[in-house]
C-alpha cells in the first residue's frame, strides 16, 4: 500500500501510474487533512484483466474496475497514449532529480531525451519494432534504419524538478528520402506551452551505411499513422526552424578539442546518439555565457555519422551580424555579447563539430541564448 504524504500533481500522477488508472488526476482533490492511500490489487499473472484500482481515505471512497489496454506491462504503466484521432501521441514526463542541471531546471539534454523517448513509445503503440527506432516491418526486412538529419528545439520555459511536462508528437512525410516529426511541450499543471520542436530523419541501410530513398512500401506503412493534412509545430512563415545554418570557418573563438564518445553515447543503431551532440556543443561555449544565460533555441544539422572510435573537435564562435563578415569578442566581465546593442540580451552562436583526424564535418549548429530568469 502506498501512502501519499503530499498533495502535489507529481504524487498524483505517480500513484495513478502504479495503478494504471487512465483517469486524469485533475478531477481528484488530494489535498485533504487525512492521509490518502492508494492500493493496486495485483493480478497473479501479468496478462490477467481487469486491473482494480482502489482509492481510500481511512475508509474506501471509491472503487473502479478498469479494463487495461492490451500490450506489454510497459504499455500499461507509461503515462502516454494515442491522441483521439489515432494520428498522434501524448505522454507525461515527471522531471527527476538527475535530469536537473546547475540552473535547478531540466537540462536541454534531458528534454531532448524526452523527445526521443516519446517517439519510440509512439512507434511501439502502433505496432512498430521494439528492436529499432521506429522501424516498420519492411524496414526490418531490408535492414533499413532512420537517422537524424536535423533537429530544432525551442524552450520558452524550463521545467523544474518534480514538474510534469506533457508532450504531444506526430509524424509526417518529408519528400522522397525522409520523414519529419513535430512536438509540442506543455506544463501539465497549467496547460502553458513551454517548448516546441521539429526534426527530420532520412533512411539509411544498416549494412552499407548509405542513405536510401523511402520506398513506397515503407511510406504506406508509415503514412497510415500520420495526419492527412500538413500539421506543423512551427506554422509561422520564416520561423527559426527554417533558417539555414552557415558553416563556421576557422579559426573559431572557442573550442573543445579531442572529445571521445563514451560507450554510453552509442545507441542501438551503433553510432553516437543525436542527444550527445547537444552536450558537445555546450562543451565549447564560453563559461561567461553558461553562467549568465540559458539556452533558448538550438538547431543542429547532422552531416555524417560519428562512431565509437572517432575523435571530435567542438568549435564555437559568435554568429556574425547579417551583412558583415567579422564577429566581435565577448565582454569578459559580464558574459554578454559586446556587439550589437539590440542582441546583448540574446547572443547567438555558430557551432561546428568535426573529426580531429582530418577535419571532416560531422555536424553544424546554431544556438540562441537569453538572460537567466531570477529564481
Amino acid at each position: 500500500m502506498l501512502k501519499l504524504s503530499s498533495c502535489n500533481l507529481t504524487d498524483q500522477i505517480q500513484a495513478l501510474a502504479q495503478c494504471r488508472c487512465p483517469i486524469s488526476p485533475r478531477p481528484f482533490s488530494f489535498c485533504q487533512r487525512s492521509p490518502i492511500f492508494v492500493s493496486c490489487s495485483p493480478s497473479r499473472k501479468l496478462n490477467l484483466r481487469p486491473v482494480q484500482a482502489v482509492l481510500s481515505s481511512q475508509q474506501q471512497v471509491g472503487t473502479e474496475v478498469v479494463e487495461s489496454r492490451s500490450g506489454s506491462l510497459a504499455d500499461q504503466l507509461r503515462l502516454g497514449s494515442l491522441t483521439e484521432d489515432g494520428l498522434g501521441y501524448k505522454e507525461k514526463f515527471i522531471i527527476r532529480c538527475y535530469e536537473v542541471g546547475i540552473n535547478k531546471t531540466a537540462t536541454i539534454e534531458a528534454i531532448a531525451n524526452f523527445l526521443q523517448e516519446i517517439v519510440s513509445n509512439h512507434a511501439q503503440s502502433v505496432g512498430f519494432s521494439t528492436g529499432g527506432f521506429v522501424t516498420t516491418p519492411t524496414m526490418r526486412k531490408l535492414h533499413l534504419i532512420w537517422v537524424t538529419a536535423r533537429m530544432h528545439i525551442e524552450i520558452y520555459k524550463y521545467p523544474a524538478w518534480s514538474d510534469v511536462v506533457e508532450i504531444e508528437t506526430w509524424s509526417q512525410s518529408e519528400g522522397r528520402i525522409g520523414t519529419r516529426r513535430d512536438w509540442i511541450l506543455k506544463d501539465f499543471a497549467t496547460g502553458e506551452v513551454i517548448g516546441r520542436a521539429t526534426g527530420k530523419w532520412v533512411m539509411m541501410n544498416q549494412d552499407t551505411r548509405r542513405l536510401q530513398k523511402v520506398s513506397d512500401d515503407v511510406r504506406e506503412e508509415h503514412l497510415v499513422f500520420c495526419p492527412r493534412e500538413p500539421k506543423l509545430a512551427f506554422p509561422e512563415p520564416n520561423n527559426k526552424s527554417l533558417k539555414k545554418i552557415a558553416k563556421l570557418e576557422d579559426p573559431s573563438q572557442y573550442s573543445r578539442l579531442k572529445l571521445t564518445p563514451r560507450r554510453a553515447d552509442l545507441d542501438m543503431n551503433h553510432h553516437v546518439n543525436y542527444v550527445t551532440y547537444i552536450g558537445w556543443v555546450l562543451e565549447s561555449m564560453p563559461q561567461e555565457i553558461i553562467d549568465t544565460y540559458e539556452l533558448q533555441t538550438i538547431t543542429l544539422d547532422y552531416r555524417r555519422e560519428c562512431l565509437q572510435d572517432d575523435v571530435v573537435d567542438s568549435l564555437t564562435s559568435p554568429e556574425p551580424m547579417e551583412g558583415t563578415e567579422t564577429v566581435s569578442e565577448l565582454n569578459g566581465t559580464n558574459g554578454s555579447a559586446a556587439t550589437r546593442e539590440d542582441e546583448q540580451d540574446c547572443p547567438k552562436f555558430l557551432h561546428l563539430m568535426r573529426l580531429s583526424s582530418d577535419g571532416q564535418e560531422i555536424n553544424r549548429g546554431r544556438t540562441e541564448w537569453r538572460k537567466k530568469p531570477a529564481r
